[in-house]
């Protein structure tokens, strides 16, 4: 009951900060809203013709299709076999949703706090196949009558606040390393990897088993403490991140993931992504991190058991990052984004190749065709062939 209570006073106080203006006058802010479990369960889901996103949350690659959620309402589907010109095939309705991760044709994403499971073999032809319960509870109170909690985007007149609070409830997705699955950025809630799908909430990872892809099962949850932002696959590990620290999990038991460890920082927003025996951590201030640090931290993981800082270097206010052979693409939110060589991990400061201040960043994927940037205006695409010389190629407006 405390856990519940203290879910619900979280949401009432991102209720009240607001993200963003439209005009002079006027403002978005979130108001957090009540809707019974039983209404949520009756909400219309499934396909419908494409249209217009207003914002943009996490996004994914799959194949030749990039995939944008719209925080709440759904999943807007792009044919992207030319990043120069994706086309808005398809709008999945999904009511709460925020998360989205595919294996083998079967997208996973949460709506509220259940799970479902959609087979997207025919993109004209969408079919929901599995819905999982009360699986995700960090915005739910319980009683006679269940009732969920969750946050939308409204229009006001300007009003003073004193601070600025991101949506704790929010998920997302990362790459995959098992099976024919897509790629997600590093603000991942969700990963897919050796036959099973993680996610990650405010305090604990959850296990669901897609052997059969079709019929996800859950397994179980555990606890990781409060502050759990993300989650990054690699080398059959899990790099889970949270605002004090990063933990290592061994997860060649899929079924059982084990504590390898913890990489221990101050208070802050913490993304996280590796490659090779390098993990790459970002954090930054703002929303709920409360510390006056902007920083990119480069850890040994090659023992796992005993990670340390081998470099740090001063950032403006870092957000999402992504990496692609030698080269690391860093979004500075709204100071734009960066890329950087990382030959040499301890001179990566010296290495900056290019700073395109002019898109404001939250979230990047280094795809194969296309380096995917999610900005405060929309989706863009860069060639980066040439790390030093990022082309647009396209941007998805928001509306």
């Amino acid at each position: 009951m405390k856990k519940n209570l203290l879910n619900v006073f979280l949401l009432l106080f991102v209720g009240v900060l607001f993200t963003q203006c439209k005009k002079d006058e006027y403002e978005v802010i979130k108001i957090t809203k009540m809707i019974s479990v039983e209404a949520m369960r009756a909400l219309p889901v499934g396909v419908s013709k494409a249209i217009e996103a207003k914002k943009t949350g996490k996004i994914y690659i799959y194949n030749d299709y990039l995939l944008i959620n719209e925080p709440y309402e759904g999943i807007h589907i792009y044919n992207n076999a030319n990043p120069s010109s994706p086309v808005n095939i398809a709008f999945l309705k999904i009511p709460g949703n925020v998360d989205l991760a595919v294996r083998n044709n079967i997208l996973y994403a949460d709506s509220f706090i259940d799970l479902l499971a959609f087979d997207i073999s025919n993109m004209s032809s969408i079919k929901q196949v599995k819905r999982l319960n009360d699986v995700f509870k960090q915005v739910y109170s319980t009683g006679v009558q269940k009732y969920l909690y969750y946050t939308k985007d409204t229009v006001v007149k300007k009003q003073r606040y004193t601070g600025v609070v991101d949506d704790i409830s929010a998920y997302s997705s990362s790459s995959s390393q098992s099976g024919s699955s897509g790629q997600g950025g590093s603000m991942a809630r969700f990963t897919l990897m050796n036959d099973y799908l993680y996610t990650v909430g405010m305090y604990e990872l959850g296990l669901f088993d897609v052997k059969d892809a079709s019929s996800p099962s859950y397994v179980k949850s555990i606890n990781l403490g409060w502050g759990v932002e993300t989650i990054f696959p690699y080398d059959n590990k899990l790099f889970i991140g949270t605002n004090t620290g990063m933990h290592i999990f061994n997860a060649v038991d899929a079924a059982n993931p084990v504590k390898l460890s913890t990489y221990s920082h101050v208070f802050a927003c913490d993304p996280v992504v590796v490659q090779g025996k390098y993990a790459y951590v970002t954090l930054r201030t703002g929303t709920f991190c409360r510390q006056t640090v902007n920083q990119l931290e480069v850890v040994d993981i090659e023992d796992p058991t005993k990670p340390k800082q081998v470099a740090l270097y001063q950032m403006q206010n870092p957000h999402g990052l992504s990496i692609s052979g030698n080269n690391l693409f860093l979004c500075e939110g709204n100071f734009g984004i960066k890329s950087f060589n990382i030959s040499d991990n301890k001179a990566i400061g010296s290495n900056m190749l290019q700073h395109l201040q002019t898109v404001k960043s939250f979230d990047v994927i280094a795809g194969p065709k296309s380096l995917i940037v999610t900005g405060e205006d929309g989706v863009y695409q860069f060639n980066y062939s040439n790390a030093s010389n990022l082309k647009q190629m396209s941007l998805i407006k928001v509306k």
